[in-house]
């Protein structure tokens, strides 16, 4: 399939921070992807929480098979705009791997730790694992991957953050978008969570039938799955009705973007970062009904009491752990090591590296081998 002018051309990219020769048998956005799956935080999102605790359930969504269902949507999307496939890819797969062990309950306690050290955001932490934190080449640290991919990954960031990230954070201050991909892993990951909450949340007991018809999006698929099922039960419901809402999203985003993407004519990706506004985007109709739909997950599943009182306990474990290995960094492995006359702050990043890295079973474990003295160090 031929790409679209406005897509990211891997003969076009604008490169790696370290030169490399061109890959054999791969573009150099395929090479990106690979390098992502082999990374060992790519390896870690297994055991990371998304809604419920990896020990919880084993067919709750976890970091890791959300990471892949965003990667599916994205890679659908881009064929059908004729994007590149390849570079969504990388970007879905790579957009978490910053985050921290128990989900946005561990990205609060940590931010909330390093306030007085410039903060944590998981988006930034997932750049800094891609440009230093993975060691894996003798060349240069991190995964050197290509600009565009780095792009996708910073989905949101403060002007302030930004002037620091020169060429990575120019769009920030200019006001510019980035590439359609990175526009479209976006909104693929939005996608993709809100649908397997649905899943998980009905899963779990915490949502039920009766409530989610209260909300359009899914009352409408409900009507139309019992209209041509109607001895349809069980679990079988609720996956027919989230598979069509998936579609649903999935044509308006990909009918209305080709309406934005004619109307404003790009030449290349670099009129799509002028472009003033995303030109990938839903419909004004689902896009509110889509906004509905959050609303109600945010109320009736994010804060739950029963996900409230796991978010609690979680949001204390890594604010311990945080805390015992910033007071002693003697605590901390070899490999976390400080150098010599390293200041507080950088003493605080390196500790926040090392929890943000950390699965959820690793993290229940560390603390309890820093605090029980009946535990082997």
């Amino acid at each position: 399939m031929a790409l679209a002018p406005y897509a990211a051309h891997p003969h076009r990219t604008r490169g790696r921070r370290y030169p490399e020769p061109a890959p054999q048998l791969r573009s150099d956005y395929q090479r990106d992807r690979d390098r992502i799956v082999h990374s060992s935080a790519f390896r870690r999102l297994e055991y990371k929480t998304q809604v419920f605790v990896n020990h919880e359930g084993d067919l709750f969504r976890t970091r890791l098979t959300h990471t892949l269902e965003v990667a599916q949507i994205a890679r659908t999307i881009a064929r059908a705009l004729r994007l590149n496939e390849d570079l969504c890819e990388a970007i879905a797969l790579a957009h978490d791997l910053g985050h921290t062990p128990f989900g946005h309950a561990g990205q609060d306690a940590l931010d909330e730790c390093m306030r007085p050290f410039g903060g944590f955001e998981h988006n930034l932490q997932s750049l800094r694992v891609v440009d230093e934190l993975e060691e894996r080449y003798a060349d240069f640290p991190g995964l050197n991957l290509t600009f565009e991919t780095r792009e996708g990954i910073l989905k949101h960031c403060t002007r302030a953050r930004a002037a620091g990230l020169g060429d990575i954070g120019e769009r920030f201050l200019n006001g510019h978008q980035p590439g359609l991909e990175a526009q479209i892993a976006n909104l693929a990951d939005e996608i993709a969570y809100n649908n397997h909450d649905i899943d998980d949340g009905l899963r779990a007991g915490l949502l039920h039938i009766e409530q989610l018809r209260g909300v359009a999006l899914f009352e409408d698929h409900f009507r139309e799955v019992m209209a041509r099922h109607p001895r349809l039960t069980g679990k079988r419901v609720r996956y027919e009705v989230i598979r069509r809402i998936i579609n649903r999203l999935v044509t308006d985003l990909v009918a209305h973007s080709r309406e934005r993407l004619d109307q404003a004519a790009p030449g290349d990706i670099d009129a799509v970062r002028q472009a003033g506004r995303p030109l990938i985007a839903f419909s004004a109709g689902v896009a509110a009904a889509n906004t509905a739909l959050k609303r109600f997950l945010f109320k009736n599943l994010y804060r739950h009491h029963r996900v409230h009182r796991m978010n609690v306990k979680t949001r204390r474990v890594v604010t311990d752990l945080f805390q015992k290995l910033f007071q002693d960094p003697r605590l901390l492995p070899p490999r976390a090591r400080l150098p010599q006359g390293a200041d507080e702050a950088a003493r605080a990043r390196t500790v926040a590296d090392y929890v943000a890295g950390m699965t959820d079973r690793f993290a229940l474990d560390e603390i309890e081998r820093l605090s029980d003295p009946r535990r082997l160090p």
